[in-house]
């Protein structure tokens, strides 16, 4: 059973022009393992870290660092929720996460599906 369906686009020049403006931004949104990544694949993090809040109904006090996009051994991206976003996931039933991730030129997207 789906739960939500979240899906984002960042403007990968927008983002890099927010993270200089607010260096804190960086450490705000992501985890330490995050934060050394280029700023596309950053962009694209952040549209999947939008994209699961979507996808939960967007549930105010959710901790950015609480999402985080990790890669398995063959490089696939998945979704790995803790603290605040493991906690609403619970609370709606989500037992699982399927997450795509694209760049294409100044566009960073994603699209996360919440499975109960």
């Amino acid at each position: 059973m789906i739960v939500g369906i979240g899906v984002d686009v960042v403007l990968v020049t927008r983002f890099e022009h927010q993270l200089r403006k607010a260096p804190a931004l960086r450490e705000r949104l992501f985890t330490p393992a995050e934060r050394p990544l280029n700023t596309r694949s950053l962009a694209a993090r952040f549209a999947a870290k939008e994209a699961v809040a979507k996808a939960l109904g967007a549930p105010a006090g959710m901790n950015w660092q609480d999402c985080q996009v990790v890669m398995d051994a063959a490089g696939a991206p998945h979704v790995k929720v803790t603290g605040t976003v493991a906690a609403v996931a619970e609370a709606k039933g989500v037992r699982r996460w399927h997450l795509s991730l694209s760049h294409d030129g100044d566009v960073a997207t994603a699209m996360v599906v919440a499975e109960g």
